[in-house]
């Protein structure tokens, strides 16, 4: 589905809501026997999570906001013709895949130097930059989440922990070894690797990354990106969706609906895909030369808060 909402809530934001007592009339009291437990107080409501927004004005070529879509159900198969093999798809935007940094309305509004708000990646965060990981925010942890955003040229930086700056620590983290846990299987052929846990994807061949790691994003809540193994079937470097009538470059589907494909727009969002993984144009244009019909794609983990 199309959402074309400029602002995203945080994932996982649960709003409890407190029971309803009735009125302690007097004819309940004196029905009650004198040694009956007082009913218990109501749960306090749980603050709603602060509403999430790029942290840079909307210009042109800046198309982040919108949530793309994917390929629901299995495309109808065809045989491409040489002339529609030929044709690249058109590139995004400058600066669509500007490091942009998803901030409360408020601190965007105002304008803050440092966020006295808790990120959605807080503790992740904290932990990465070896800081004590309670997740909760204070001056101290602003300061360093800062300091990592302006050495990595994320805009705004003002030290919120959300999902640009955490992405980004995961993706330095794993440019040596991606695969140092050994949860994608090392086979004599290509496997495509699709790390749920820290949205990241690579293809490698034997113990030898062939490509990536590169970010990338995974299904969201209700329509969470399929774990296991599969083979990519069908391949379209042209596809556009026969849901949404939205182009889908690059698209190498793998499991019924599920794709690698291209967004033209923030692959960073708080929110995930339909099920597909949605990676930057250049990284699927890249992984479009190195996968092939047959080759094998290993999923595992779980997008964090989903």
């Amino acid at each position: 589905m199309i959402s074309r909402q400029i602002v995203y809530r945080g994932a996982g934001a649960v709003l409890a809501t407190a029971t309803a007592l009735p009125a302690a009339g007097t004819a309940l009291a004196t029905s009650r026997p004198p040694t009956s437990p007082a009913p218990p107080a109501p749960a306090p409501a749980a603050a709603p999570a602060p509403e999430l927004v790029p942290g840079v004005p909307l210009g042109p070529g800046r198309p982040w906001q919108i949530d793309t879509p994917d390929q629901a159900l299995p495309p109808k198969v065809f045989v491409p013709s040489e002339k529609e093999e030929a044709v690249e798809p058109e590139d995004a935007a400058p600066g669509t895949y500007d490091l942009i940094e998803y901030v409360p309305l408020d601190d965007a509004v105002g304008k803050v130097t440092c966020s006295r708000q808790t990120g959605p990646y807080q503790r992740q965060v904290e932990r990465w930059l070896k800081r004590k990981a309670d997740g909760r925010q204070s001056a101290a942890d602003c300061k360093a989440i800062r300091a990592f955003q302006v050495k990595n040229k994320i805009k705004p930086a003002i030290g919120f922990a959300g999902p640009v700056t955490w992405s980004t620590m995961m993706l330095l983290s794993a440019r040596k070894n991606p695969n140092a846990a050994r949860k994608c299987p090392v086979r004599s052929y290509r496997v495509a690797c699709v790390d749920l846990d820290r949205q990241l994807t690579w293809v490698q061949k034997g113990s030898k990354v062939v490509f990536g790691p590169v970010p990338m994003r995974s299904g969201r809540q209700g329509h969470l990106t399929r774990k296991g193994s599969h083979t990519v079937y069908w391949r379209h470097k042209n596809h556009v969706s026969t849901l949404y009538n939205e182009p889908m470059p690059y698209a190498q589907f793998f499991d019924g609906g599920e794709a690698f494909h291209a967004v033209y727009g923030s692959i960073h969002t708080t929110i995930g895909s339909m099920g597909c993984v949605n990676l930057k144009l250049g990284d699927a244009r890249k992984l479009w030369g190195v996968l092939k019909k047959g080759d094998h794609v290993h999923v595992w983990g779980r997008r964090p808060g989903t």
